[in-house]
């Protein structure tokens, strides 16, 4: 599986490597969260990218805070707001256990990734782009006859 998520990123301009360390990710969560409330999902799904960067490139631990301070900065997020996450462990922490219960109860989601396409398609673990295609299909088809 290894060799060919490292085939299918190099494809894509991601160049993974292993070797790091995750620690506790929870922080990282947080500021994902908070990404959302500040800028959205284009401010989010920025975050996300910085933190999968730093991890799956960059071998660096999610569990360093100023790992996840740099990832934030270089998503754009403010420093004060960047600051306040980190300090204020209490911040988004009710929020993002309340989702992860949610998730879990809703699409009895015990790992990542997983992947809910449209609300009712379910794709868990890495997945081939044919797979995701034949999920869309139906997608699209099921739109159509509507």
């Amino acid at each position: 599986m290894v060799a060919n998520m490292k085939k299918v990123g190099e494809e894509n301009g991601i160049s993974f490597s292993y070797g790091g360390f995750v620690g506790n990710s929870f922080n990282s969560h947080r500021l994902i969260w908070k990404a959302r409330e500040e800028g959205g999902s284009e401010l989010q799904n920025k975050m996300v990218n910085e933190i999968f960067r730093a991890y799956f490139e960059e071998e660096k631990s999610l569990g360093v805070s100023s790992v996840l301070e740099d990832c934030a900065r270089k998503a754009g997020m403010e420093t004060s707001i960047i600051s306040k996450v980190l300090s204020d462990e209490s911040l988004g922490k009710d929020e993002v256990e309340r989702e992860i219960v949610e998730f879990g109860r809703k699409w009895n989601c015990s790992g990542v990734p997983l992947f809910i396409i449209d609300g009712k398609f379910l794709l868990s673990g890495a997945q081939e782009a044919t797979v995701f295609k034949e999920v869309f299909d139906q997608v699209f088809a099921s739109s159509t006859d509507n």
